[in-house]
């Protein structure tokens, strides 16, 4: 398996890959294909497992520190990309085949009330219910994806996820369960 040939350095600063991470990049090495986009990169692991199967990957994060990271860890693997400062996808103009997304989902509060978009505090906080990222990328991915095209999105059960495989028509294809909610992976292709 790719995952298990890459090489992650930590940074200060950016989530580190933890269950969720790892379950987005064994889907990443199964379904991801053509121009691909790392939306939320982090570490850049995501990415870096695109780019060893051949994948043409844009790294993209509104953490500056996330893009050195991935930047770095990249070249660690001896990978190349394209790196972009985005929130979402204020900056992304090209479509895509694949998007990978693993976004803050956990319960906080409001999103503009975070001020530090360089440390950790935008990494894991989803907003009050967890989902204003999620919400946001659900309504706008739809403008940044070429006609073939695959979308594997983290998900949590604290964050209804079974209302986005019905709504979006999303196969669950990963779960890891834990004491108190179960990590997803969704297919999105419609």
């Amino acid at each position: 398996m790719i995952i298990d040939e890459i090489k992650i350095e930590a940074c200060k600063g950016v989530y580190m890959p933890r269950e969720d991470s790892y379950l987005l990049a064994e889907a990443t090495e199964k379904y991801a294909s053509g121009r691909v986009l790392d939306l939320g990169t982090g570490s850049g692991i995501n990415g870096i497992v695109a780019a060893k199967k051949g994948c043409d990957v844009t790294f993209a994060d509104v953490n500056s520190l996330a893009l050195s990271c991935a930047r770095h860890n990249a070249e660690l693997n001896g990978v190349k990309g394209e790196f972009i400062s985005t929130n979402l996808f204020s900056n992304i103009s090209k479509k895509y085949n694949t998007i990978l997304f693993n976004p803050p989902y956990l319960h906080s509060k409001p999103l503009q009330n975070i001020k530090n978009v360089d440390g950790d505090d935008i990494a894991v906080n989803g907003g009050t219910d967890g989902r204003e990222l999620i919400n946001a990328f659900l309504n706008t991915y739809g403008n940044y994806v070429l006609q073939d095209h695959t979308v594997l999105l983290v998900e949590s059960s604290l964050n209804r996820y079974e209302e986005d495989v019905k709504m979006h028509n999303a196969e669950i294809i990963s779960t890891k369960p834990f004491m108190f909610e179960t990590i997803v992976v969704l297919k999105i292709s419609d």
